[in-house]
Parts: C-alpha cells; structure tokens; sequence
C-alpha cells in the first residue's frame, strides 16, 4: 500500500472514533416533570431569613425616620413596599390601580427641646429641682401641643368619668389650670364580668382621657404609661408627659400613701383615691401638628384560578408603620419591620411558586396601627373583597424575636391553626400554640377590627427570646440587632405553606 494511502487511512481510523464520541454523547433519562407538591417546596426553602433581615434593616434605617404614618418617611417606606410587589408582578389593589389605600391620618411630630421637672420645695424656704431623663425616665408626649407651664399636680386616678356607673376620678377635687396625673386602662378588666367590663371599655381609650382631662380644665397630663405612644388625641391647649414608675413614686413621696397601694385599691373598691400631691411640676413639649395628614395602606392581590372560589380570598399582612421620630428615631425593628418583613416574604414565594391558588390571595401592609389601628379600621370599612368573602386573615405582629410561635385567636378560629400547625409539624418543627381571644378590650392590633367585623383571623406572634438587659418595645433600642433571623424565615415558610392550603382548601 503506498505510503500516502496509509497515512490517510490512519487517519481516518483516529478521527472516526472521536467523531462519534462527539457525535453520541450519553444519554440521560429525561427529568420527571415537577409536581406542584415539589414547586411548593422549592419556593419554600427559597425563602431567606438574610432576605428578610435586610428588608428589616432597610424598613428600620434612618431613611423612614421612624415610618410614623402621614410623614414623607412612611410614605417613602410604602413605597419601598410597593415597588418590591409590583416586581414581583402581584397586581394593584389600593385607589384608581395603584398600591395604596389613603384615609385621614392627622399625625404630630414630636421637636427635641422638651423637659420635665419636679419641683421639691426646701424646709426654710427655697426648692431643690429635679429634672428626668429622657428614655430613662419619661417620654414627651407623642401627640402633646406646644406649651410649656408650671403647675401643681392632682392624682385622678384613671382619669374616669362614667356617671352611669356610679365613678367620677374628678370628683371632689380641682384640676384647673392644674397638671392632672393618672393610669391607663380602667380600674376592672375583662374577668370574670365580661359584660360589666364593655360598659367601661369606652374609658380606656387615651383619646377620651386626655380629653376629659381637658374638659374638667387641666392644662397638662402626668400618664403613668411609660412608652412612646402616638395613640392618643391631639388637643389644642394640653401638654403631656409618659412617665415611669419612678417619677410616679416621686410624686406621691411625702404623702403618707403608696402609688402601687392606692392603684390596688381602686381596682378592689372600684372607688376613686383622688387627692392633691402637694408637688409642681414644669413641663415643656416641642411638637408640630398635622391635622391635614394622610395614612396609606399598601395593598396588593394574586387573582385565584377557580371562577368560583376566587370571589374569595385569604389575606396576609402586617403593619409597616411605627412611632416615627419622637424626638429621636424609634427604629421599630420587632414592631413591626418584622411582621411587614415576613408578609413581604410570603408574597414573592407566592408570586414565584407558580402554584395555582383557587382563592386570591390579598397581600395588606397596614398604616397608623400605632396610632389607634386606624389603617384597619379604615380598611374593614373599604374592603376590597367583601369581609363575608374572607375565608381567613393572617396577622403578623412583632414575629423577629424568640423561638417559639404563638396564634392569637387560634383557639376560635381552629379551621385555620390546625392547616398551620399541619404545616409546622411536617416542615418548620417549632413550638406553636394556640390561644383564646375573647377580643373585648380597646384594640391593640390590626387583627381587632377584622374580628369586630367576624372575619376569620388568627395574630401571629413569637416568643422566648433571651431576655434583654433593656426596654425595647416602644422604645430606641427596637434596633434590627436584637432580632432572631431565622424565625422569621421559618414563620415565612410556614404562613406561605398555610396561605397556600387555605387558598386551595
């Protein structure tokens, strides 16, 4: 054979091979296709507590000023909300095909300046002054007017006047142009006469204190209610202060009686201690009234596929909004960064399940819950799916701390705990627990309206957390550092887990 002949036909015997190699790649069996059981799962553990954490963070930064509603902060903080929604694509649910949902919303920015001092008169004449420290002692009050005065101060009690009950805590005592000092709630609860206690419900309301405060002619409140609190009344002519047990101990020194004594039994004898503490007190506020504000709620939806349940829906949120600068920022991490945070969580796993929902699915990030949950109650009254239509609310309330998941109301509503704890023994394997909810007391949270409107609704909370070496409800310190992360990754998995069943039940 000539020698260009053999050369080729080598050559052809090497490049075959590797052509077929090439060519004939091994075959692998084709994947089985994905159940919905499987997508549910993967969007499942698509869900991160470091997502979560730095949707906290951004809510808490000084970027919202404290998100207390009405303000260009909260607005900004809405729309951070809303944009995430809308790139998740969820569709707009709030006024004239935007996110948001507007109702009156007067708020009061609170000014640094402020102060608050006794006045302690020295035997031979003269006096000794102490003034009290911010945070550590008192708060000026979130929703005071702009004064400054010196006045003596009347103990009144609770700050009641309820003729039809037969009490009157300014009975036989003169509070004019005077500094009146009382506590919060009413001298009863809702045990053991539930009836009985509607009747004095009216009365725990701050708006009503501080108003009958002004009505009998006080020019200034002392609230032994130690938090920074925008859920009161603004009234033109009042000042007031949040004070601590300390300030109140200061107060009654001298006087031959006990403060915690004389709260103990006004609750056994349901009759009014009242009397002067023989003390002055100056009281300076440095605030700026909004009366023309306007809340937001941020609302969203995913339409269900069945044409009939989808007339239905099953809601999830949270309150995005909190105590704004009062004077200095109030981060509002745990309340309520957290319950907005993992609301937001359960939309994007929604919205990136691809799992057909029968029932829609309604999204709402509340304003003004700390101003007396008047974004729910704004919403209650304007639902966009009729409230007999709601199979179910899930509320989300300070969920960033602990270990443990409580279910409010879950003991009146078990057709939706059981889907949960269902849901938290199959995947998530936290403690969780269900309690009763007579709801009776003034509201506290979103959830309020919704169950005064007979919807079906469950309030998540967590617990068990360390405990800090500091206040930090209602306070500076409710700082993204003092958060567990990973509750709230696992609360996410198992709301949008439950939410999923729900909608499909």
């Amino acid at each position: 054979m000539p020698v260009r002949t053999r050369l080729t036909t080598l050559a052809f015997a090497l490049v075959v091979p590797v052509m077929l190699v090439a060519q004939a790649p091994a075959q692998r069996p084709p994947a089985p296709p994905k159940t919905p059981e499987d997508a549910l799962v993967a969007a499942m553990h698509g869900i991160s507590s470091h997502t979560i954490l730095d949707w906290v963070k951004e809510m808490a930064s000084e970027r919202y000023e404290g998100r207390l509603t009405g303000t260009p902060g909260y607005d900004a903080s809405a729309a951070w909300a809303a944009g995430l929604l809308k790139a998740w694509k969820l569709k707009p649910a709030g006024d004239a095909g935007t996110y948001y949902q507007k109702f009156p919303n007067p708020y009061t920015l609170v000014r640094p300046g402020a102060e608050l001092k006794l006045h302690l008169p020295v035997p031979g004449g003269g006096e000794i002054i102490k003034s009290y420290a911010f945070e550590d002692e008192y708060y000026p009050g979130s929703t005071s007017d702009a004064l400054t005065a010196t006045a003596e101060v009347v103990y009144v009690g609770f700050g009641v006047t309820a003729p039809e009950l037969g009490y009157d805590d300014y009975k036989g005592v003169d509070v004019k142009g005077k500094f009146v000092a009382f506590e919060p709630e009413v001298p009863m609860g809702p045990d053991p006469d539930a009836e009985l206690f509607k009747k004095w419900r009216p009365y725990s309301f701050h708006d009503y204190k501080l108003k009958n405060a002004a009505a009998h002619g006080a020019i200034g409140v002392v609230y032994d209610y130690f938090i920074v609190n925008p859920n009161a009344a603004f009234i033109k002519g009042l000042q007031w202060a949040a004070v601590s047990r300390a300030v109140m101990d200061d107060l009654f020194a001298g006087t031959g009686r006990k403060h915690n004594d004389i709260v103990t039994q006004i609750r056994k004898t349901l009759a009014p201690a009242s009397m002067p503490l023989g003390k002055t007190m100056t009281m300076k506020n440095v605030t700026e009234h909004h009366p023309e504000g306007v809340g937001l709620n941020v609302l969203a939806w995913m339409e269900g596929s069945d044409p009939i349940l989808k007339q239905e829906a099953i809601l999830v949120g949270g309150h995005l909004d909190h105590l704004g600068l009062n004077p200095v920022l109030m981060p509002g991490a745990h309340d309520n960064a957290s319950g907005a945070a993992v609301a937001l969580a359960v939309a994007e796993a929604l919205a990136k399940a691809a799992v057909p929902l029968k029932r829609s699915v309604v999204i709402i990030l509340f304003g003004a819950e700390e101003q007396g949950v008047k974004g729910s109650e704004y919403y209650v009254a304007h639902p966009i799916v009729p409230n007999a239509n709601v199979a179910a609310f899930i509320n989300l309330e300070s969920v960033g701390r602990g270990e443990r998941i409580g279910v409010g109301s879950g003991r009146n509503h078990p057709q939706i705990f059981e889907i949960m704890e269902k849901a938290n023994a199959r995947f998530i394997h936290r403690p969780i627990t269900a309690s009763l909810n007579a709801n009776i007391a003034r509201p506290r949270q979103d959830a309020a309206h919704f169950l005064w409107a007979n919807v079906p609704t469950v309030s998540i909370g967590t617990s068990g957390a360390p405990p800090l070496p500091y206040a930090s409800y209602h306070t500076t310190k409710d700082r993204w550092e003092i958060l567990t992360p990973e509750i709230m990754e696992d609360l996410a998995r198992l709301v949008f887990l439950s939410t999923v069943e729900l909608a499909n039940k």
